[in-house]
């Protein structure tokens, strides 16, 4: 056990009995006055889903469907069906335990998400999806990270609420599902109670998203190809267009388009990611069109500008060179023509 994963564990009784102290003292304040003439009840206006689904007994029967599928894995659609509980690994390289790279507040997010105080982020080392020019490749295909078991993944939850964090911003974690189940069950006897944020690549199952219908408060997928012959050059994944879209339309289903309260924080909702590539590879207008017509024409967009080549992208034709401002600004005319007019 490496030295801060040590440290989490010590930290779980610490983090869990602060946090059962401050629900009950928001309790009583929402109470005060409550039955005194002309006293102002105060309100909660939100709570996170998953607290309304582990109160009504729903959360611990999606925990053992998940575990369950760990047997023969099928929770993205590489469908690799290897018995991860027994030590086999299939494309995303994680057994039975998830590997978390690190976890801080991240203030690089979108800004319904970092507000004044950062999004808790916690960055899941591997990926089923494996892109050639992903920006984080020692993360994602060299295995930079440690395991963390259920309690100490439950202890990073409540470390990065403690800290004051808006939300806990779960990144990559497809293939984690059922290890972010278990943690959420312990975490939320530890008091979380901060939004969930599901911050994927889109290459998701519905079947595993249902898993999570009434757990998360948003989602937050990339849609990053069109094309199912540059999703295949790119990330061996020819079927990732349709996966995406049918991810897609599921968040969507469950979340609706994105709520933010008072301050300009997110509440509930989807949240669409799209990073523009060189040369139109990713299909800017193809996707945006999508998004209006299949999903919602308020939906809340994200045309990222970053590319660089990384990772393995000098291999690939077109991949070779950055992002012009060219480039970017007809990607962001076609998002416009197609009909978003709300943009991150």
């Amino acid at each position: 056990m490496t030295e801060r994963a040590f440290k989490l564990t010590m930290d779980l009784r610490t983090a869990q009995k602060r946090n059962r102290r401050f629900r009950k003292i928001n309790i009583a304040a929402n109470a005060i006055g409550g039955d005194q003439p002309g006293a102002k009840k105060r309100i909660m206006t939100f709570e996170p889903l998953y607290l309304k689904t582990a109160r009504k007994g729903q959360l611990l029967p999606k925990i053992n469907e998940a575990r369950r599928i760990l047997s023969g894995c099928i929770l993205c659609p590489r469908n690799c069906r290897v018995d991860r509980k027994s030590g086999e690994l299939g494309e995303c390289r994680t057994g039975e335990e998830a590997t978390v790279s690190s976890f801080n507040a991240h203030f690089g997010e979108e800004p319904p998400l970092v507000g004044v105080s950062g999004s808790g982020t916690i960055f899941f080392t591997h990926c089923s999806l494996k892109c050639s020019f992903c920006q984080n490749f020692d993360i994602s295909q060299q295995g930079a990270g440690d395991e963390f078991s259920t309690a100490q993944l439950a202890t990073t939850m409540l470390i990065l609420q403690n800290a004051g964090c808006h939300n806990i911003n779960l990144v990559t974690p497809t293939h984690v599902i059922p290890q972010i189940l278990s943690a959420l069950y312990m975490a939320i006897d530890g008091g979380l109670s901060i939004p969930l944020v599901y911050n994927s690549s889109g290459y998701d199952n519905v079947q595993s998203l249902r898993l999570l219908d009434g757990v998360v408060d948003i989602y937050m997928p990339d849609f990053k190809f069109w094309d199912p012959a540059v999703a295949e050059l790119t990330c061996s994944a020819p079927e990732y267009p349709e996966a995406a879209r049918q991810a897609l339309k599921e968040m969507h289903r469950q979340v609706g388009d994105l709520q933010m309260n008072a301050e300009g924080l997110a509440q509930r909702g989807l949240i669409i990611r799209h990073l523009v590539l060189p040369g139109g590879m990713a299909g800017t207008r193809e996707i945006m069109s999508f998004i209006v017509a299949e999903l919602s024409d308020n939906s809340y967009v994200n045309l990222m500008d970053q590319y660089r080549p990384c990772g393995l992208a000098g291999q690939i034709p077109g991949l070779a060179q950055s992002l012009s401002r060219k480039q970017f600004e007809k990607a962001m005319a076609e998002a416009r023509a197609a009909g978003i007019r709300q943009f991150a």
